[in-house]
């Protein structure tokens, strides 16, 4: 297997310090600090900053927003290092480029077409989040679904939703994606990371990837 073929893990929904410490110990690229309010997860760029500051270097930091004001993006990131931030909500490209950090935007998956479409229109993307679609709910929701409908993308594949140390082989096995995106699919309550659960998928997406 080449490097370029390892699948890359991100754990989202960091609140704690030693969940993302763990994280990093047993090789995840990257750890997301939720800044939404309405989310279980949320934390603020404050203690965000707290948490970055206690983690080794070359991991990746990525701060999650859903349909936040501009000013509170830039003062989030004037608080808090952030490698590249990750886009939940309704926007559009023109204001994921603003802030001149690399960006992901997440896409909530209904049908081929309208993925495609929908990706389509951001080909400033570092990579295209596809999440399970849930009305009124933007991520978090839990659950898988139909992987055989991923249309071909111009930017890298992260696949969400649902996942779990159970089902994330599976995923990457069928999808091939460039990175997974797990968040209660590794918790013990929302917000707290089992360290068992991170070893397990880390363990799964592996064996996975050895068998490309």
């Amino acid at each position: 297997m080449n490097l370029q073929d390892k699948t890359r893990v991100k754990v989202c929904g960091i609140t704690r310090a030693e969940d993302a410490l763990a994280a990093a110990r047993l090789g995840v690229a990257a750890i997301g600090f939720v800044f939404y309010e309405k989310s279980p997860r949320a934390i603020t760029a404050a203690d965000a900053l707290g948490i970055a500051q206690q983690l080794p270097p070359f991991l990746m930091k990525v701060g999650l927003f859903v349909n936040a004001d501009a000013k509170t993006v830039f003062s989030s990131l004037a608080t808090c290092p952030i490698d590249i931030l990750q886009f939940h909500g309704d926007e559009d490209e023109n204001y994921c480029r603003q802030f001149d950090v690399p960006y992901i935007k997440a896409l909530r998956h209904q049908s081929t077409d309208e993925t495609r479409s929908a990706a389509a229109q951001f080909a400033s993307a570092s990579a295209i989040l596809l999440d399970s679609f849930e009305p009124g709910r933007f991520g978090g929701t839990g659950r898988s679904f139909n992987w055989q409908e991923i249309p071909e993308l111009t930017q890298p594949l992260i696949l969400a939703g649902g996942l779990t140390p159970a089902n994330v082989g599976l995923a990457v096995a069928q999808v091939a994606p460039y990175a997974v995106d797990v968040s209660g699919g590794v918790e013990v309550m929302p917000g707290v990371k089992s360290p068992e659960k991170i070893q397990q998928l880390m363990r799964a997406v592996a064996a996975a990837d050895d068998l490309h």
